[in-house]
């Protein structure tokens, strides 16, 4: 399914003043108890991935993700992205006109992005300690997280078995076919290993050399198998193999790769990846 975005329009915007007192704010030089100061918030750049979480449970397999850039944050709880601009005041988190994409989930997924979206936009205190940051809401619930990069490191590129979960055409990230002979998505996947990438494709396999840059892999011909298969599947083969030619940009967060590659008319292709054990 094709993600759009949606501005979340059934959040109450809730008082903030309450979240504290000037007496209870700590100095601007900072406290003893390490915690980062409200004058030295600045999160910019940074990721974190929940570790623990009070007054919620976490649907299984599940972890929220946040990420600061340039004055926007990005969120994620295991279904759709959550988006805004935010600020923080005095020891509090402030959102900014929160959006999500809108892809279809199980509805567990989709009640805990609405969780989430509330979470953040009532204003919980927010709290840095080392590389922990912790969400504080009024209703008691408390969401731990660790910095990414030490929770979630990136993988590896090459030595990893790399899943296809989304296909990509002009920027459109569609998530893949379902398979009608087993009801789960079509496998395709990418192992990159000694110049070689071996390919499962959707329907066939092969594989042929491949040459890694720092951000970039160039693909030399690749070999494939010569069955016929469903409809779904060939759907997914003929997407990953339109992109796994040539030079193709890369980029790996945790355990997510992308790949994109941008054809002669400018319009851009490419796969979103996960990795697997």
């Amino acid at each position: 399914m094709q993600r759009t975005v949606f501005p979340l329009l059934a959040l109450a915007a809730l008082g903030l003043a309450a979240c504290g007192s000037d007496d209870a704010a700590p100095a601007a030089d900072g406290g003893d108890d390490g915690t980062l100061p409200p004058a030295g918030f600045d999160l910019d750049g940074t990721e974190y991935r929940s570790t623990a979480v009070e007054g919620h449970d976490l649907v299984d397999g599940t972890t929220v993700a946040l990420s600061f850039d340039d004055g926007s944050l990005s969120a994620t709880a295991g279904c759709n992205t959550l988006f805004g601009g935010y600020s923080i005041d005095d020891d509090v988190l402030v959102v900014d006109a929160l959006a999500q994409t809108e892809m279809g989930c199980e509805p567990a997924l989709m009640d805990q992005d609405q969780w989430l979206a509330g979470l953040l936009s009532t204003g919980p205190t927010i709290t840095v300690d080392g590389d922990t940051l912790t969400l504080t809401a009024d209703d008691g619930t408390m969401l731990t997280m660790l910095d990414r990069e030490v929770a979630d490191p990136d993988r590896p590129v090459q030595g990893t078995r790399w899943v296809v979960t989304g296909l990509v055409s002009s920027d459109a990230v569609s998530s893949v076919p379902i398979d009608p002979s087993t009801g789960e998505p079509v496998v395709a996947a990418i192992t990159i290993d000694d110049g070689r990438v071996a390919l499962e494709a959707g329907c066939n396999t092969g594989g042929g050399p491949v040459e890694v840059g720092q951000s970039t892999l160039t693909f030399g011909a690749i070999a494939l198998t010569r069955m016929m298969c469903p409809a779904e599947q060939m759907d997914v083969e003929d997407a990953v193999t339109s992109t796994l030619r040539g030079e193709v940009t890369y980029d790996i967060e945790a355990d997510r790769l992308s790949l994109r590659r941008t054809l002669d008319d400018g319009t851009e292709v490419g796969l979103e990846f996960t990795a697997t054990d």
